[in-house]
C-alpha cells in the first residue's frame, strides 16, 4: 500500500500531440461504468496520450441557450461526448435544469427556482437574455425555449452518453431526494455522475450507494495546494472522478500580527506533478474546466487528463479539426 503522504518529484512531458475524441469514448465510458468499472487512465509521459473527452458545459453555453434540451441536442451534433447539466429542484419538488440563483439571470421570470413550482417555470423562456451575435440581438425571445426538467434531459440525451449532473441548490437535501428518485425511476444511475461546489451535497448523495460522484470539490482543492506548496502528495482513492478549473484566479492571504499580505496568482493547477500524484494510487480520473481553445487542449492531453469543459463544443471541435498553420 502507499502512503498517504509522499513527496513528488517534478516530470517531464516533451512532446503534446492534439487530436478530437470521438463518440467511442464516451460509449466505452458508459459500458465500463455499467460494469462497475471506468476506463484505464493513460500513462503519464506516453508519447501520444488519447485525446481528453470533450463535455459540453450545461450543453454549450456559447453556443446555445444554457441547460436547455435545444443545447444538449446542438452539444452533441457539434462532437461533444459528454453533457454537463446543472439541476435544482422547484418549490413542488421537481428537479429542473437551471443554473443561476435567481431566474432573471436568464429568464423572462424572477425570483429563486426554490420559490416557483413547475408548472409556473414551465411558462418561461429559457433563452430570454441569450445574446446573439449581434449588439442587442435577443434571438431566443422570438423563438422561446423552455426550462427542461431532469426526466427530460436524460430522455433527450442517448444512453450512451454519460451525463454529469451539477448539484447547484441549497439547502440540499430536498435536491437530493429529488434527484435521487428520478434517476431511480429512469434507471439511470449508471449513465450519470455527480458533482457539487457544496461539501454537504456530495455527502448527501453519497447516501446513495449507487451514486456515482465526483469527489467534494474542497478535497480535490486541499490535494493540489498541498501539491503546490509543499510537494507532499495525498492521492485519492482508486476509480475517483477529480475536477477543477485549468487556470483559476486565486488570492493567496498570509496572515500576520499587523495586517496581511495578498498575493494574486493565475493558478494552473493540473501541473505534471499534481497528475502523477492524483493517478499514483490506481484508476483515477481527471477533469480541467475552461478549456476553449487547441491549445489548452493539447495541455491537457499531453498531461494525460481524461476529460475537459468547454462552453463551446462547436467552436472547440472546429478548431481542432482545422488544419496547423505552419
Amino acid at each position: 500500500m502507499l502512503p498517504t503522504s509522499q513527496p513528488m518529484p517534478p516530470i517531464c512531458l516533451d512532446r503534446i500531440a492534439s487530436g478530437a475524441r470521438t463518440l467511442m469514448f464516451a460509449s466505452a465510458w458508459l459500458t465500463l461504468t455499467a460494469c462497475g468499472t471506468l476506463p484505464s487512465s493513460p500513462s503519464l509521459g506516453r508519447e501520444n496520450p488519447p485525446p481528453p473527452m470533450i463535455v459540453a458545459h450545461r450543453g454549450g453555453t456559447g453556443d446555445m441557450p444554457e441547460n436547455t434540451i435545444e443545447a444538449f441536442q446542438s452539444a452533441l451534433q457539434h462532437g461533444a461526448d459528454a453533457v454537463w447539466m446543472t439541476v435544482q429542484v422547484t418549490r413542488d419538488g421537481v428537479p429542473i435544469m437551471y443554473r443561476p440563483a435567481d431566474l432573471s439571470a436568464l429568464t423572462d421570470g424572477k425570483g429563486p427556482v426554490a420559490n416557483a413550482t413547475y408548472a409556473q417555470l414551465a411558462e418561461l423562456n429559457a433563452g430570454y437574455t441569450f445574446k446573439g451575435l449581434r449588439a442587442g440581438d435577443f434571438p431566443y425571445r422570438a423563438h422561446p425555449v423552455r426550462i427542461p426538467t431532469l426526466r427530460e434531459a436524460l430522455a433527450a440525451v442517448p444512453a450512451n452518453v454519460p451525463i454529469m449532473l451539477d448539484m447547484k441548490q441549497t439547502p440540499v437535501q430536498p435536491l437530493v431526494d429529488a434527484v435521487g428518485t428520478v434517476l431511480t425511476r429512469e434507471n439511470a444511475w449508471r449513465r450519470v455522475r455527480l458533482y457539487s461546489t457544496d461539501a454537504d451535497a456530495t455527502r448527501a448523495m453519497a447516501r446513495y450507494p449507487q451514486a456515482q460522484l465526483f469527489e467534494a470539490r474542497d478535497a480535490t482543492r486541499a490535494r493540489l495546494v498541498q501539491m503546490a506548496f509543499n510537494s507532499e502528495c495525498d492521492a485519492p482513492p482508486h476509480g475517483t472522478w477529480s475536477g477543477i478549473e485549468f487556470h483559476r484566479n486565486i488570492e493567496v492571504i498570509e496572515r500576520y500580527t499587523l495586517g496581511k499580505g495578498v498575493t494574486k496568482v493565475d493558478a494552473h493547477w493540473w501541473t505534471p506533478a499534481a497528475v502523477q500524484c492524483f493517478k499514483s494510487h490506481g484508476d483515477v480520473h481527471l477533469m480541467a474546466f475552461g478549456i476553449e481553445n487547441p491549445a489548452d487542449y493539447a495541455r491537457a492531453q499531453a498531461l494525460g487528463l481524461d476529460a475537459v469543459m468547454t462552453d463551446s463544443p462547436r467552436d472547440l471541435r472546429a478548431a481542432l479539426a482545422a488544419p496547423v498553420q505552419k
